[in-house]
Parts: structure tokens; C-alpha cells; sequence
């Protein structure tokens, strides 16, 4: 199986790594498209920030940041999601061109949701979620991180069932770095072939997120001027390589050069019969 990448176009002012870079929908547009060519094979386009902290924006304003974004790529050819926890903006989105609806609360923040995407055509993500981003980590108490996420997941799988959406339709995402501390985001991603174990497709996203500033031992956190893209973007391409090897259906990512590399230089390792280049 070959791992999908997902390349993030965020069109938001206080997105925790890009905010504000592409804020206008020309922009979005210009870096949407280029994340294609340099290898995405879906687009992942957002208008709300989810970074620890922030705050609800109304979905009139998070529609007029997106809507334009997504029509434009999916007119261009490109495979878009939307990422959103709104069912309005779900199926302005889906009406606009894109295929898949990625909630990152799993159809938690709006009880709508569910019910709304699965009068469409289009897949639906669930991530795991315990709560919104402006009290993040207040629910991030876990006897048995792996576990309660596997179990939390499908209660989540189930609803989508229960409102009409079929297994085939549904991805399924741990939430890494949503309503978990540092070390619990090492104990899910250690757990992904048992994510994986449940039968359905898996995102996981992991770019440029704190707790791999965290373990590198980068001053500040993901989310500080100080941290550096780039070895952020290093370590989220060796995270990605490690979710392929999972299992993981797709990865999520800011820098899609970086993880197209790691993850053709993983495939060629694992290949057989390939010939090595003499020096």
C-alpha cells in the first residue's frame, strides 16, 4: 500500500505554524497548487485554527475564507478535503467540489454533522477529540492513553454508521497532539497498527506539532518563532515514514517535499530487487 499525503492549506490568520502566510484565497490558491506539484495527492484546506488555545470562529466567516479556496483547487483537479467541524461548512464545501469532510472533534462539536455528510458523496475523517482547542489539554487524563483512544474511536466509527455513513466512506485520525500531552502522543503513535487493526483507513498528522519540538530538545515549542521550520519538518517526515510502515492510509503535512522524499527513500529500502548506485 502506498501512504497518500495530505498537504494543509490553511486560510486562517492564527494557524499555530502557517497562520496568516496564506490568509487571502489567491494565496491559499497559489500554495495549494503547488503543494500538488510538489507531490500531494489530496489538499487538506482549513479556515478555522485548531491550535491549542484558539478560539471558535463563526462559520459565516469560515466559509468565506474557504469556500473560494476549495472550488478553485477542486477545479483545477485537485482531490480536496475540508477541514472543518461545522456541518454547514461541510456541505458548502462538499457543494463547492470537495471530496472529503476531516473533523478533527469526529462529529463531537456539531451533533449535525454526521447526519449532514452522510447526505453526500463524500468520505468523512474522524479524529479523535476530547474537547475544543481553547482548553486543549484539560481533558488529557488517560489511565491507558492507546486504549481509550482505540475505544473512543469506535464509539466515534459507530455514530457515523448509526447516521448513514458506511465503513467504506469513513478515515479514521488518533488526533495526535488533541487533548494529549507530550509523551501520550508516543504512546498512540507507538499503537497505530492497532488503529489500523480496526479495519478502517488512517490519517495521522503529525507536522511540526509540539511534542516533536519537545523530543528534539528545541527550545520553546512548536508553536514559538524560535523553533525552526525545517527541523520540525525533518522530524515530522521520520514520523510519517514510521506511520507508513503502520499502516497509516495517508499523512498529513505542511512540508510535502520533505515527507514525498522520506517516504520514497523508505519504499526503495523495502523493495527488493532494486539496484544501489556505485560510488
Amino acid at each position: 500500500m502506498t501512504t497518500l499525503i495530505m498537504g494543509i492549506v490553511n486560510v486562517t490568520p492564527d494557524s499555530f505554524s502557517d497562520g496568516g502566510r496564506y490568509a487571502d484565497a489567491d494565496t491559499a490558491i497559489a500554495h495549494g497548487l503547488w503543494l500538488r506539484a510538489e507531490g500531494a495527492n489530496l489538499l487538506d484546506v482549513g479556515g478555522e485554527s485548531t491550535r491549542p488555545g484558539a478560539e471558535r470562529v463563526a462559520p459565516r466567516v469560515e466559509q468565506e475564507r474557504v469556500l473560494p479556496v476549495v472550488r478553485a483547487l477542486a477545479e483545477a483537479g485537485a482531490v480536496v478535503s475540508i477541514d472543518t467541524m461545522n456541518a454547514s461548512t461541510a456541505l458548502a464545501a462538499v457543494e463547492a467540489g470537495a471530496r472529503y469532510v476531516n473533523d478533527v472533534s469526529g462529529g463531537l462539536a456539531d451533533s449535525d454533522l454526521l447526519a449532514a455528510v452522510a447526505t453526500t458523496n463524500a468520505d468523512l475523517v474522524l479524529g479523535h477529540w476530547r474537547g475544543p482547542s481553547a482548553d486543549m489539554y484539560a481533558r488529557a487524563e488517560y489511565a491507558d492513553v492507546a486504549q481509550e483512544v482505540l475505544r473512543e474511536l469506535t464509539d466515534r466509527a459507530d455514530a457515523a454508521a448509526a447516521a448513514g455513513i458506511p465503513p467504506s466512506r469513513l478515515v479514521v485520525d488518533p488526533g495526535i497532539g488533541f487533548g494529549k500531552k507530550g509523551a501520550q502522543n508516543w504512546d498512540v503513535l507507538r499503537a497505530l497498527p492497532r488503529v489500523v487493526g480496526l479495519g478502517h483507513r488512517v490519517l495521522v498528522g503529525t507536522s511540526r506539532k509540539r511534542f516533536l519540538a519537545e523530543a528534539l530538545g528545541i527550545p520553546g515549542t512548536a508553536d514559538d518563532p524560535s523553533v525552526t521550520e525545517s527541523r520540525r519538518d525533518l522530524a515530522t517526515a521520520v514520523t510519517s515514514v514510521l506511520a507508513a510502515q503502520a499502516g497509516a492510509w495517508a499523512v498529513r503535512v505542511h512540508d510535502v517535499v520533505a515527507t514525498r522524499d522520506a517516504l520514497r527513500v523508505s519504499e526503495m529500502w523495502r523493495r527488493p530487487g532494486v539496484a544501489g548506485v556505485r560510488g
